[in-house]
């Protein structure tokens, strides 16, 4: 089958299913996309952040369409908390494949801190109750920090995660928490993006790849949106897990075949 349209199909489901739950999508398209290997890990981490970057502003933009209430002070504080950290990420990121040499040796690094962050994740999802109401600019700032840093480092948008912590730590129901990490992923997908065009720029990846890329995240991004504002609480919830237990098996499946 086309690289196009194998690349098409991939990213318009991940973004609808990313953009339903919060998730971004880009926590389903980097693993896959490292299991079909048609192209280096650092390409990959450009097509999906490119992927997720577009599903954002389709999807925040049909959420607030569809009369999403969000507090834009406690938004614009994680957003810019992840903008710095996905600075940050990214640096990391190019310093570990400059010092291995190997994409390899990374992806299995990748691959370790996402099984063990994902389970942590569907643990919470399932077994924790506890939740807090913090507020405060500096607490805000650092949560986006601490969420633009891994979700660009293991170059997933970061879904999964944003959702947990900012259900936890900010006391937000599964709804509120899938728009507001929607909008992180966003910010940290604008500094991933923004470091990449200043350093290698983006003529050393195949740029026609974008032709699916773009078209289909978009689609993805305004499907997913949609079918969110018409589901309750308890389906996003539900798919949300589902989706988790997935990526860890193709997580899974990826470690040992890097092992082996």
């Amino acid at each position: 089958m086309n690289v196009i349209i194998i690349y098409f199909i991939t990213i318009f489901l991940s973004n609808t299913i990313g953009a339903i739950s919060g998730m971004g999508g880009g926590v389903i398209i980097k693993p896959v996309l490292d299991l079909i290997g048609l192209h280096s890990l650092s390409a990959i981490a450009f097509y999906s952040s490119v992927a997720v970057f577009t599903m954002s502003l389709s999807s925040t933009y049909k959420q607030l369409k569809s009369g999403i209430k969000i507090n834009f002070r406690q938004a614009l504080s994680i957003s810019l908390g992840s903008l710095i950290g996905g600075i940050i990420g990214d640096q990391l990121l190019s310093l570990l494949l400059h010092s291995f040499g190997s994409d390899d040796q990374v992806q299995m690094i990748q691959n370790i801190i996402m099984i063990l962050t994902l389970i942590l994740v569907l643990w919470y999802n399932q077994r924790g109750k506890k939740q807090y109401e913090l507020s405060g600019i500096l607490i805000y700032l650092l949560t986006g920090l601490a969420l633009g840093l891994i979700s660009t480092f293991l170059g997933i948008g970061g879904g999964p995660i944003n959702v947990a912590a900012l259900t936890f730590l900010f006391g937000m129901d599964i709804k509120q928490s899938t728009v507001y990490s929607i909008i992180t992923i966003f910010f940290s997908q604008i500094a991933k993006l923004t470091a990449i065009g200043v350093s290698t720029g983006f003529q050393v990846y195949d740029l026609s790849i974008l032709w699916a890329v773009i078209p289909a995240a978009l689609l993805g991004g305004y499907c997913g949106g949609l079918l969110s504002s018409r589901m309750e609480d308890e389906q996003v919830k539900k798919i949300y897990s589902a989706i988790v237990i997935l990526v860890l098996c193709i997580n899974g499946y990826n470690l040992v075949s890097v092992l082996v």
